[in-house]
């Protein structure tokens, strides 16, 4: 559905949809902000519910991941690298800008290599760098770790939390009748994922993000819906391919291996993280700095858990907006440009 007809087809099938009710999860926290931005959900009929999932990887990043960054530079005189979202997340004490505020070394860097980079331009600094993210992100994190490990730098380490989205379906998978599948996930990951739980019954649809894209796969959403059989379809393929990207994900197998991971919200989700392997433990931080347990308390005021599990929306928090504003966030979920408590914010409910 390509040009001003389709579009208009397009949004045509999702304003006349009078079938049963539908709950329809964006996966992806940029999908989400789009969908609000591009005015999208003014036009859904009351019976087609969107709902935000887990995509966001600062939202899904657990307090004690936090907590452990925190610990890094105030206790080991670690110089931390991050994206900039990670900063203002409130941890079990304080957040990284809290930290910073007490004297810690926070620098704001657009990519691992960035990090890379500084560390090897500061020899007599312990740099680390916060690596977060999905399939998409990882990748990059990993050719950081290499280039490290090939020019010996000593000093340069890596705090991870890299996630791996298909065991989170597989936790998700009652949460709605039909996900929106992240694309740039699936730029790497190829189709097989969303074809697999097609066939144990979970429905969805792989999209973009331009307003076309979007309004296309809502679109093949709700006409494949009222068939009443689980469906599956590549509706980004210009970018997905079935394949995905092998080279990206030949490199993570090569420095990483699964884990069982934490997620904000959803709890330890077995099998859906990625650790650095032995071989490369030279650079892995919590091993470097004999990082302690460290367990993490979110605000007991804060449901941003329950909002990346889609068991409500940013609005039914009764501290959404009073409390918790981007300027003073209580949860990640306000903090991040992709999390769903900011949509709501910036953009209405």
């Amino acid at each position: 559905m390509s040009g001003k007809s389709g579009l208009q087809s397009a949004k045509d099938i999702i304003t006349s949809y009078g079938g049963k009710p539908l709950r329809i999860m964006e996966v992806c926290g940029t999908h989400t902000h789009e969908i609000f931005r591009l005015g999208i959900r003014k036009i859904l009929p009351p019976q087609i519910e969107l709902i935000s999932g887990p995509g966001c990887p600062v939202c899904v990043t657990p307090v004690g991941f936090i907590d452990e960054a925190v610990y890094l530079a105030l206790e080991k005189d670690c110089e931390i690298c991050t994206f900039g979202d990670l900063i203002r997340v409130p941890g079990t004490e304080t957040s990284l800008a809290g930290a910073r505020s007490k004297g810690a070394k926070i620098r704001t860097v657009y990519s691992p290599m960035d990090a890379v980079d500084y560390a090897r331009e500061n020899p007599d600094k312990q740099v680390v760098f916060l690596a977060v993210g999905f399939e998409t992100t990882t990748p990059s994190a990993c050719l950081a770790v290499e280039k490290a490990k090939s020019e010996g730098l000593q000093n340069f380490s890596v705090l991870g939390a890299n996630k791996t989205m298909p065991n989170a379906y597989q936790v998700l998978k009652n949460s709605a009748d039909a996900f929106l599948y992240p694309g740039h996930v699936n730029a790497i990951t190829g189709t097989q994922i969303c074809e697999d739980l097609c066939r144990q019954g979970v429905s969805g649809v792989v999209t973009g993000f331009t307003a076309s894209e979007l309004l296309t796969a809502l679109a093949v959403t709700v006409t494949l819906a009222q068939k009443g059989e689980p469906f599956f379809r590549n509706c980004y393929p210009r970018v997905v391919k079935a394949e995905g990207n092998p080279a990206a994900r030949k490199l993570v197998e090569k420095v990483m291996r699964p884990c069982d991971s934490e997620w904000r919200g959803l709890g330890v989700i077995p099998m859906s993280g990625l650790a650095l392997k032995d071989e490369y433990g030279d650079f892995d931080a919590r091993k470097k700095y004999n990082i302690p347990k460290i367990e993490g308390k979110p605000n007991p005021a804060c449901r941003c858990g329950d909002v990346l599990q889609g068991k409500c929306k940013p609005s039914d928090c009764r501290v959404f907006g009073k409390v918790c504003t981007p300027q003073h966030p209580i949860g990640a979920c306000m903090v991040s440009g992709e999390g769903a408590c900011s949509a709501y914010y910036q953009y209405g409910t």
